[in-house]
């Protein structure tokens, strides 16, 4: 059977952009390694090229091939080319998507390959995203609260109390405050959920929500009270409040914005990232702000997943390689990369920059909550991917829709959901 996989993973790897052997060496012993970033917007793009094109000036015996990658098709594309063997030597992904990988030995363990400043640098909350059983698979470098974006003049026209990191609303305060702005055709907030389940567990952390429990080394899904405050606040602005339309639900986050520039929305939840779009595409005089999101039992505190770097296990080159990530992730070029996907650093050392802390476009806002970022619900759990797939997804949006109650939607992420986990964990 292994046969028919590698011939696809050869057709496939034709097609990756830049597919050639990693950690080539020439004649002369010169390296080369290969790099394959899913930086997507055109800043952050400019920022991984000129980094890539400082660090082949500074070190001529170890060069660095730029290769384009898409977020679209990470997953299989990476798993494709780990088993035909023409893996990146250096592999740009996000945390949730890394313990297949790691458990399937195909990435290099970090250990002792990065230098104590990083590891220092990157506070330990932030490595437990990368951490799969003793092994650390990857370097988390970039993450991103989600935040509400508001029309500003609308909230300050309603006489509203705006939240502040300090005084958050809650999620009950968030529900009125969207139905009292609602009215004559115009909605308190839109729900952009094309993708609900990483959106939905990752906000419910500040309901006290987990959802995955762990014990003896294995996952079960329990959906208890706290797990399904999230849920039944977007159902209830949809169905019961009218404070929410249902033709946004799905929709991805840019989807929703025409609507917000033309006034249809007052706030919209998305990922603090978002704000590039925003700055590019609100009409002139368009005011907005970055509110925190509505907190619970949990505060602030949020999942996220980092975007990370992680070394192939196939790689002739690891120290030349890690050596590199460690370049990449200097307090300047890691401030650099988070202004150019407009997220936040995980380094310590680099949230301290003036840069991230202005408040122009709301940078001090995100910042403030950087302390309040814990690994999603979902990291390290096995099979993750197809849960999300095959049972999650569908179940949340049936449930928001007002397709299904909250019993059946507690039914098909336990029952369902745990037999696709045991799968994974015999």
């Amino acid at each position: 059977m292994r046969a028919p996989r590698l011939v696809a993973a050869l057709l496939l790897c034709l097609l990756a952009a830049g597919c050639t052997d990693g950690g080539a060496t020439s004649d002369d012993g010169r390296i080369t390694l290969r790099f394959q970033s899913l930086a997507w917007q055109e800043e952050s793009v400019a920022v991984n090229k000129k980094l890539v094109r400082e660090w082949n000036a500074a070190h001529p015996d170890v060069q660095v091939e730029y290769v384009q990658g898409s977020w679209d098709s990470v997953h299989d594309q990476l798993l494709t080319s780990f088993e035909g063997g023409e893996a990146p030597d250096i592999v740009h992904d996000a945390s949730d998507d890394l313990a297949d990988f790691a458990y399937g030995g195909y990435l290099a363990d970090l250990r002792e390959l990065l230098p104590e400043r990083l590891r220092k640098d990157i506070p330990r909350h932030s490595w437990e995203t990368t951490t799969f059983g003793e092994g650390v698979y990857g370097v988390p470098f970039l993450q991103e609260p989600r935040v509400l974006i508001a029309n500003a003049t609308w909230l300050r026209e309603s006489g509203v109390r705006l939240p502040t990191p300090e005084d958050p609303w809650t999620w009950a305060e968030f529900r009125e405050v969207a139905k009292e702005l609602s009215g004559a055709g115009k909605y308190g907030v839109a729900w952009p959920l094309k993708e609900p389940v990483s959106a939905t567990l990752n906000l419910s952390l500040s309901a006290g929500g987990q959802l995955f429990h762990r014990s003896d080394g294995k996952v079960e899904v329990r959906f208890e009270g706290a797990d399904a405050v999230v849920p039944r606040t977007v159902r209830d602005t949809v169905n019961a409040d009218g404070s929410a339309p249902a033709s946004t639900l799905g929709m991805g986050g840019s989807d929703t914005l025409p609507g917000f520039f033309g006034g249809r929305y007052a706030m919209v939840p998305l990922g603090f990232s978002y704000r590039q779009q925003i700055v590019q595409q609100a009409p002139k005089g368009f005011d907005w702000q970055v509110l925190p999101a509505p907190v619970g039992a949990g505060g602030l505190t949020q999942g996220v997943s980092p975007q990370t770097l992680s070394v192939a296990e196939d790689s002739p080159h690891k120290e030349q390689a890690a050596a590199f990530v460690d370049f990449l992730l200097r307090p300047e070029n890691m401030v650099r990369l988070a202004l150019g996907d407009w997220m936040l650093p995980t380094g310590t050392e680099a949230l301290r920059d003036p840069a991230l802390r202005t408040t122009e476009h709301d940078w001090a806002t995100g910042t403030a909550l950087a302390g309040y970022l814990r690994p999603a619900p979902a990291q390290s759990v096995r099979g993750y991917p197809e849960w999300k797939d095959k049972v999650a997804t569908p179940a949340y949006q049936e449930y928001y829709s007002g397709a299904i109650g909250l019993g059946e939607l507690r039914e098909r992420l336990e029952d369902d959901g745990n037999r696709v986990l045991a799968r994974y964990q015999r």
